[in-house]
């Protein structure tokens, strides 16, 4: 794609192109290029349209309806951050009083237009000329383009003390974590675009600093005094943020997005739960709650222990309603052994097994495949360590009622 293709797009032969090859997405992208041609659409549009449609029906995922209006290059729709996540940031920020915002790398402008439509005004910077543009046009598309505009320059050599005259209220940063050649993820944040070192400068500059990184950043590398908030959707963990200044509402804080509902765990990250035996119940914490160190936190709230001082799995004498974990009833435990295990499950006559890990080593699918299951009822494993122990725990997923309510 380039501001050539971009703009033919916006015409109305390109509106009508677009429209039919919308209707084309996820099908056989051959005879989508057939379908095009043989309505008299230029080779080089037709290309534009099916790849910006196929782009959009993939975001629906992240952006919902508003895909379908919106423009995507591909290493833009991975980076970008999911509308609810997004939405979440926005609401936080404006409640802390931001009414300005400048959004260095802005990308296809998805945490603008959030911001946006929560009410602050927001200058976006971007050094590609397309992804400007796109940002531009999602804009329009979102109806926010009267409070958040582009400039496509360096965001390292953005002058953030002086926005129409004055220093914006806040700063936030999306850099980029992707190999510009080979389009890999990159886990240095070092080698970030714009690198770590200049995030952490920017936070000394700008009391009000919000950045994104990746959700295996290392602790030991946030600021001091800053917060560093985990958050997972639907179970999945999708980024961590670092919240500077007066920001920063706790050292560490996990924050689950499950449809409309939000869950928001904090604490310090420095907490140890107690160490005990296994016990009736099991309990797996979100991957947002494990990653903010926030494990000690959770089990204080089931009167919960660790079998081991290193693995996140805790255990409790009874089952309770909570967001920040699922819990299973251990039917039985056992020191793991292949043979032991095989046969136990066939006297149970398992057929059907879904397999969980922490602390072990061993392969799920391979573990799978050298079961041999061919009975017809289902249970859970759970491949752990207790007291460094290899261990195997014989599961039941717990029903939780729906009229309880679950712990805050």
């Amino acid at each position: 794609m380039d501001l050539e293709q971009l703009a033919a797009l916006r015409t109305p032969e390109g509106v009508t192109a677009l429209a039919t090859a919308t209707g084309l997405a996820g099908g056989d992208p051959l005879a989508a290029a057939a379908t095009l041609r043989s309505a008299g659409v230029p080779a080089g549009l037709a290309a534009a349209a099916l790849t910006q449609a196929e782009l959009r029906r993939r975001a629906a995922a992240k952006f919902g309806p508003d895909a379908a209006g919106m423009f995507f290059t591909r290493a833009g729709l991975e980076q970008a951050t999911r509308a609810a996540v997004a939405a979440r940031r926005a609401a936080r920020l404006r409640a802390a009083g931001v009414d300005t915002l400048v959004d260095l790398g802005c990308g296809l402008g998805a945490d603008a237009i959030a911001a946006a439509r929560a009410g602050i005004r927001v200058y976006g910077v971007e050094a590609d000329p397309v992804t400007a543009a796109m940002a531009a046009a999602n804009a329009g598309a979102a109806g926010v383009a009267d409070r958040f505009t582009v400039a496509l320059g360096d965001a390292t050599e953005f002058d953030v003390t002086a926005v129409d005259g004055a220093p914006a209220d806040a700063v936030f940063c999306d850099p980029a974590r992707r190999s510009a050649g080979t389009g890999r993820r990159i886990f240095d944040p070092a080698a970030y675009s714009p690198p770590w070192d200049f995030l952490l400068g920017l936070a000394g500059r700008v009391p009000r600093t919000v950045f994104k990184v990746a959700p295996g950043i290392e602790h030991r590398l946030l600021p001091t005094g800053a917060e560093g908030e985990w958050v997972s959707v639907d179970g999945d963990l999708v980024e961590a943020t670092v919240w500077s200044g007066p920001l920063a509402a706790a050292p560490r804080r996990a924050t689950l997005l499950a449809g409309a509902a939000v869950h928001e765990l904090t604490g310090d990250g420095t907490r140890r739960a107690p160490v005990g035996p296994v016990r009736r119940y099991l309990y797996d914490p979100d991957p947002a709650v494990v990653r903010a160190a926030l494990v000690a936190e959770f089990a204080g709230t089931v009167d919960g222990t660790l079998a081991d001082p290193e693995i996140a799995y805790v255990y409790a004498d009874t089952p309770a309603p909570t967001p920040y974990a699922r819990c299973l009833e251990v039917v039985e435990s056992m020191p793991f052994s292949l043979k032991r295990l095989r046969a136990r499950l066939r006297e149970l006559r398992v057929g059907r097994a879904e397999i969980l890990k922490r602390g072990s080593a061993l392969e799920p699918e391979r573990l799978r495949r050298d079961l041999r299951l061919a009975g017809t009822e289902g249970i859970s494993l759970v491949l752990t360590r207790v007291a460094d122990a290899p261990t195997v725990l014989l599961c039941r997923p717990v029903p939780i009622p729906e009229h309880a309510s679950p712990i805050r």
